[in-house]
């Protein structure tokens, strides 16, 4: 707790700065409230290496996988959300970690990709449930990934739903600064290989990035970490030039040891990536896909669905075959 005091007190003390540099909504750093990043307990790994302690796999499951800090996915399969975030947050702060979560639930969600289509009924059903996410966690640590693909998944919206969506973004993003205020929000800003940076500065502009601490790159990808720090900088810059201010970003390294080979669901000869940490180019390297989990009925994961653990993938990815 004195930790916390500390770093709450020099943190609003560079207030004035750090608004002039980034203008952000929230004051604290939630990296240094807390002693390093939070490993699930009850991540697909785990789980599965718990159930399966005599296949010949889970020592090297265990040892790459499950006790790397990984992003806990949150969705109507989360049962009552703020009650669920309450929790999670509840046992990173227990153990003075820093726990990364995905809110992942919104309205017409992977309405073009499919594999994961879902999400809440209604925008108004999603105001809500995104408000009790954000209240759940209240004023403890976190990283919350802001709804991965959201803004890069235009590509069979029309207007209307355009605007729609951006309207989800900005209202959630002012939950947060309304009830959590020691939580660090990335809006999600796709891939390298996805959509132009002019274009995505503009659509995270307009989805309220002003209001947060910045963006995600390559969520469930696999491009390397220097393609997406190369983009993540051409991004700023647009957002520089265009509206005057720059973001911190953060990269998915869980599958891209091996890079990309222009495939993105469930490609085969992927390699699991740098593991969480501070710094590595961005501002973090964050594992928010988790590996080994499904991106749907497809590639190397025929036959199963979006989030189930294939343990034969994960193994392979350890390696990078």
């Amino acid at each position: 707790m004195r930790r916390r005091i500390r770093t709450l007190v020099a943190a609003l003390s560079a207030l004035p700065l750090a608004l002039a540099v980034a203008p952000s909504a929230h004051a604290a750093d939630p990296t240094g409230m807390t002693s390093g990043f939070y490993v699930d307990p009850n991540s697909s790994a785990k789980q599965w290496v718990a159930a399966n302690p005599g296949d010949g796999r889970a020592s090297a499951i265990n040892a790459s996988l499950a006790n790397t800090p990984t992003a806990h996915w949150f969705g109507s399969w989360s049962g009552t959300i703020g009650t669920a975030t309450g929790a999670y947050v509840g046992a990173a702060d227990h153990a003075d970690k820093l726990p990364v979560l995905v809110a992942y639930n919104i309205y017409n969600r992977d309405t073009c990709g499919g594999h994961s289509g879902g999400g809440a009924a209604s925008p108004s059903a999603y105001a809500t449930w995104i408000a009790q996410f954000a209240g759940g966690i209240a004023g403890r640590p976190a990283v919350v990934i802001l709804e991965p693909d959201s803004l890069a998944d235009y590509g069979c919206l029309n207007p209307t739903q355009i605007r729609e969506r951006q309207g989800m973004i900005s209202g959630a993003v002012a939950e947060f600064s309304r009830q959590a205020p020691n939580t660090w929000v990335y809006l999600d800003a796709g891939n390298p290989g996805w959509v132009s940076p002019a274009t995505m500065a503009q659509r995270l502009h307009e989805a309220g990035l002003r209001q947060t601490h910045g963006f995600s790159l390559n969520i469930s990808n696999y491009f390397t970490t220097a393609q997406n720090t190369a983009y993540g900088n051409s991004v700023n810059s647009e957002l520089a030039a265009r509206y005057g201010y720059t973001k911190p970003f953060v990269v998915d390294t869980s599958r891209n040891g091996n890079g990309s080979n222009n495939e993105w669901c469930n490609a085969a000869g992927r390699r699991i990536g740098t593991p969480t940490q501070l710094g590595g180019g961005a501002e973090m390297l964050l594992w928010i896909k988790a590996p080994g989990e499904s991106d749907g009925n497809c590639g190397v994961g025929t036959g199963s669905t979006a989030g189930q653990f294939l343990p034969e993938v994960a193994y392979k990815m350890i390696y990078g075959y």
